[in-house]
């Protein structure tokens, strides 16, 4: 089945925050049960069980990533992250960073909590929203500059130059 998102790629805290759009039929949640989870699990090629209460968790967690990346609340995101660590070992091949939960259904939460740490950290203010009034979808501006305002020139861009040029035509000066 092909995937139903319109915007893939993202690092995987603001793909987890991009399983809702706005499509021609209205809001849409990829996560609205456990085959939405399965695929979004696939997605970012992580092995978990995708099941009632691994959903719930990767729901909990895209709240507190949404809250936190608006700015509006760092404490959901805290409670998150307080279901797992990083183990520091030494493998035959080098360090390694592990990470871990107590419970396996935290594990997809976690990791995507984990990473929106590490994005704050390289650089918050590339975490952006799409500027379209009419887009719900997140993305990390790696444009050389950082003043990049679309998800997607192609279909946000593209929209929003079409209404400055249909505005211009239908009310000249």
């Amino acid at each position: 089945m092909p995937n139903p998102r319109p915007h893939l790629g993202e690092p995987l805290a603001l793909d987890l925050l991009n399983t809702r759009w706005i499509a021609a039929e209205g809001p849409q949640d990829l996560l609205t049960d456990v085959s939405g989870l399965r695929q979004w699990l696939t997605d970012n090629e992580l092995t978990a069980a995708a099941d009632d209460k691994t959903l719930k968790t990767v729901l909990t967690a895209r709240e507190a990533i949404l809250h936190t990346a608006r700015g509006e609340s760092t404490a959901d995101l805290n409670t998150v992250l307080d279901h797992g660590r990083i183990r520091r070992t030494l493998t035959p091949t080098g360090p390694a960073d592990i990470p871990e939960t107590r419970h396996p259904e935290w594990f997809p939460a976690w990791l995507a909590a984990d990473n929106l740490l590490h994005l704050l950290a390289a650089a918050p203010d590339r975490i952006k929203q799409c500027a379209h009034p009419d887009c719900v979808l997140w993305f990390y501006d790696t444009s050389k500059n950082g003043t990049r305002r679309w998800h997607s020139m192609l279909t946000c861009g593209n929209r929003a130059k079409a209404t400055r040029h249909y505005a211009r035509k239908t009310h000249p000066r």
